[in-house]
Parts: C-alpha cells; sequence; structure tokens
C-alpha cells in the first residue's frame, strides 16, 4: 500500500527534520519517510528542543514533525518559535496527548496540522505528504476538540457594527462573515489538502489570484494560517 503513496512526479522537499525524544517512534517515522520516497540522507532526527534548534540552523528543513513532549520542554515552544522565524514552515504535530488545551495551543502556535501516534503508518503518511503538499492534516479525533473549541483558536467573526448615533438609539447589528463564490471554492480545495499550484491549475486561476484569495478569507475569517481558516470555517456553516 504505501507504493501508491511514492510522489515520482516531483521531488520531495527535504530535508525533514524529527523531533521525537523515543527510539521506537523515531524509527518508525524513519521507516514511514522511507516508504514516501525519502532516503536516509534526507532525514534528521532529534530528541529535544536544544539539539532541533542547532540542527534547524545548521540544515534548514522543508518539514519538521514534532512531539509536544520533549525530554528539555514543550515542544509548542519550539513550533512557537519556528513559527515566528518562518510561518511558511509546515511544522506536523505527532503526539499521543490528546488534551484540548495543547491541542490548541499547537494549533495557536503554528502547526499546521496534529496528528495522535495511536493512528496507523498509513494514516501518519497521508498526513505527512497532506503537509507537504501545503494541506492541514488533523486527526478525526483532535478535530471534534479543536471545532468545539474553535473560538480559542481565532477571534469571533460575528462582529458587531459600532454604534450610530441617532435618535432612534439604534441597536447593534450582528456581521456575519460571507466569503464570495470563488473564495469557498479555493477554501474547499484547500480544506482537501491541495497546494496552491494545484489549486490554480484546477480552477484555471493565476498563482497570485489564488493567493489573494487566501488572503482575503483570512481577513474575513479573522485567521493566520490555512489550518485556523478551515476550523473557522467549519465552525461558522461555510464549509461541510
Amino acid at each position: 500500500m504505501f507504493a501508491t503513496l511514492r510522489s515520482n512526479q516531483k521531488p520531495l522537499p527535504s530535508p525533514v527534520l524529527i523531533v521525537e525524544n523515543e527510539l521506537p517512534m523515531q524509527n518508525r517515522l524513519r521507516a514511514i519517510l522511507i516508504a514516501l520516497g525519502y532516503g536516509e540522507k534526507d532525514l534528521l532526527v532529534t530528541g529535544n528542543i536544544a539539539d532541533a534548534l542547532e540542527t534547524h540552523a545548521k540544515h534548514p528543513c522543508a518539514i519538521a514533525l514534532i512531539d509536544i513532549r520533549l525530554s528539555d520542554g514543550s515542544g509548542i515552544d519550539l513550533i512557537r518559535t519556528w513559527h515566528a522565524c518562518d510561518p511558511a514552515l509546515p511544522i506536523l504535530v505527532i503526539s499521543a496527548s490528546n488534551a484540548a488545551t495543547v491541542i490548541v495551543a499547537a494549533l495557536q502556535a503554528g502547526a499546521v496540522g496534529y496528528l495522535l501516534k495511536e493512528r496507523d503508518d498509513i494514516e501518519i503518511a497521508l498526513s505527512v505528504r497532506s503537509a507537504l503538499r501545503g494541506g492541514a492534516p488533523i486527526d478525526p479525533f483532535v478535530a471534534r476538540y479543536v471545532l468545539e473549541t474553535s473560538s480559542v483558536i481565532a477571534q469571533p467573526v460575528v462582529r458587531a457594527i459600532p454604534a450610530i448615533s441617532s435618535i432612534g438609539g439604534s441597536k447593534p447589528a450582528p456581521i456575519s462573515v460571507k466569503l464570495s463564490r470563488r473564495e469557498t471554492e479555493v477554501l474547499t480545495l484547500v480544506s482537501k489538502g491541495l497546494a496552491n499550484r494545484e489549486i490554480s491549475d484546477l480552477l484555471s486561476l493565476s498563482k497570485l489570484t489564488v493567493e489573494s484569495h487566501i488572503k482575503n478569507m483570512f481577513k474575513k475569517l479573522h485567521v493566520r494560517s490555512r489550518t485556523e481558516a478551515i476550523f473557522e470555517a467549519r465552525a461558522q456553516g461555510l464549509l461541510p
């Protein structure tokens, strides 16, 4: 089954940095990534935050797979640091922690996705490939908690019109977010894990136009990442 997951059309972005302090999980992730088409030389493995920072400084990675519970601190701090320096870096959390507060904190810090270690190798491989293509892979178990707490991830998108001085003293009326038909099409494809170039080809739009639609959606939804946009749009009933 892994053979069908290999990407033989384009070189896989590398290197991949694995930040995981448990040896069995390190070996498991190595095997999954090699099955996807990576070579040993494409994989960098560290077991703590200090080594991860040093390794990434010397060899900037194309994607990072990070655990939350590390020997010298929380992976969330590492995510926050890297995201502040490079918001475009895909950071995928693969952790045993299913605590809602941890999940939300990781996504707020800048992770593009969150997967539980209990998932099988095929599910993890699909999630890694989705992240590489610009998607936002979220474990189904995790998604339920995030949707329930979506108001924590992004600012509320239902806002009030500032009061207008008038004789009648009109009350502020709520404004709901409205996406254009094209913005909805683009966001739907984003939620399926498609990258901007793939969306551009599918909708016969320029890559610049697709990026413009995504920026407009971010402004309307008051979010800063594709992951937040998907969750907020679903919470508002803008996506199935």
